[in-house]
């Protein structure tokens, strides 16, 4: 693995190498090879989930759904199940005249994005319950009683599978359970990582993951000067952007400007269109469009690096990353303009996101030959996108966490540093928090 290749895209973005047989060949055999006894020696460690933890608050999170149900029955005035569609449908659009965002087949969609459109356009107090009781549900559903059910009864802890093709963008994948999904932007999602624990009071759980890993890829490819300026100088990109587009010092950003900044920032790797960041941050759409269109005229070299990127999926068929690992985007050349305007997206998340996932996976082969070859007594568990879960003895934690940080800074070389925060502590979420 010390033989892998620093990059294989040129100043400009463009591939180098477009995906050759050679440099596939290398990826295979350096990083994805490896890889594979990594991903094995983790399932077979497994990690150690307090199933009591998650019993207990499966029974808090059903006391807080009754309420939920109760105080939404309160609010509309009659009796209806929110967990019926039909009858969910009829209280919103029919009863309280809201309007109808989108249907589908079967009727007037209520989905997720439906509600949470409908609570930016409303202050009425039903949705903001109906987000909470939906929030609740799936992490009742799909993890707090599920999951005591994958403990081995031979080892007595959870052992997930890792898949590495699983995912078009080379990200790794997880199943039996996914724990890749398990929430982590709510106080209630983050409270299912409690169970996730260290196997006794003399081991701890190490995380270590990267900064902001995919805004570095950004401007890595794009090597726009002001973005490798702040990332060189330790800034807080998102402050940074803030200062420049709103033209206010730094020390003078405010939160509101800040929140703008951070929402274009990672917009601009997913494709977010003006209408998207306009309903996300509930401004109009007019100023949405407007910062876009100052960003990018402040950020020269990441606007041609966009168009850098769907002119070679356009040209190719395709979009390599990093390491050379290639992803077909036909959708760039449909005659239909929603799956054209799909395969822009694609390429250029493909090219940030897929570059991410090849860093953490060199990142992940090393650092297990480390510990191995060092002995340091640390295993990695968990991988989480761009973050590893590792146990440790206690006594020698300090030492782990340093090799880790080590090795997951240095596992490729980009034009701005990488930074990796770690932390130690007795369950996931402590080490979260």
């Amino acid at each position: 693995a010390d033989e892998i290749p620093v990059a294989a895209h040129d100043a400009n973005g463009r591939s180098r190498a477009a995906g050759t047989a050679a440099t596939v060949k290398e990826l295979f055999t350096e990083v994805e090879m490896p890889l594979v006894r990594v991903l094995s020696d983790m399932e077979r460690e497994g990690v150690s989930l307090d199933a009591d933890m998650l019993r207990t608050y499966g029974e808090t999170v059903k006391r807080r759904l009754e309420e939920l149900k109760a105080r939404m029955v309160e609010v509309v005035g009659e009796e209806f199940n929110p967990d019926s569609p039909k009858q969910l449908a009829e209280v919103l659009f029919d009863k309280l005249g809201m309007r109808v965002v989108k249907t589908t087949k079967t009727g007037r969609s209520t989905d997720a994005e439906v509600l949470e459109t409908l609570a930016a356009e409303t202050d009425h107090p039903l949705l903001p319950l109906l987000l909470e009781y939906r929030e609740l549900n799936k992490i009742l559903g799909t993890y707090l009683l599920p999951l005591p059910g994958y403990l081995s009864p031979v080892t007595g802890r959870l052992h997930a599978s890792f898949h590495q093709t699983g995912a078009a963008t080379g990200r790794l994948s997880s199943s039996d359970p996914n724990i890749q999904n398990i929430p982590i932007r709510t106080p209630a999602g983050r409270e299912i990582r409690r169970a996730f624990r260290a196997r006794d009071a003399e081991n701890v759980l190490i995380t270590a993951d990267y900064s902001q890993v995919e805004l570095r890829m950004l401007a890595h490819f794009s090597d726009d000067a002001e973005l490798v300026k702040a990332f060189r100088e330790g800034q807080d990109i998102h402050a940074f952007v803030a200062s420049q587009v709103f033209g206010v010092p730094i020390e003078e950003v405010t939160s509101d400007q800040r929140r703008i900044a951070k929402t274009v920032n990672f917009g601009i790797i997913y494709g977010q269109t003006s209408f998207g960041l306009a309903r996300t941050l509930r401004i109009p759409r007019a100023e949405a469009q407007r910062f876009i269109d100052e960003y990018k005229e402040r950020y020269a070299g990441l606007d041609r690096f966009l168009k850098t990127c769907v002119e070679e999926a356009e040209d190719l068929g395709y979009v390599t990353t990093i390491l050379g690992r290639r992803r077909e985007i036909p959708e760039i050349r449909s005659r239909n303009r929603n799956q054209r305007f799909l395969g822009e997206r694609l390429a250029i998340n493909s090219v940030i996101q897929g570059s991410a996932a090849d860093l953490i996976k060199v990142a992940m082969v090393r650092l297990a030959e480390r510990l191995r070859t060092e002995n340091l007594g640390g295993k990695i568990l968990i991988q989480v996108h761009d973050e590893l879960v590792l146990e440790a003895p206690r006594d020698v934690a300090d030492a782990v966490v340093q090799a880790t940080v080590d090795t997951m800074t240095n596992a490729l070389q980009l034009r701005v540093p990488l930074k990796v925060d770690a932390s130690v502590g007795a369950n996931w979420y402590e080490v979260k928090a």
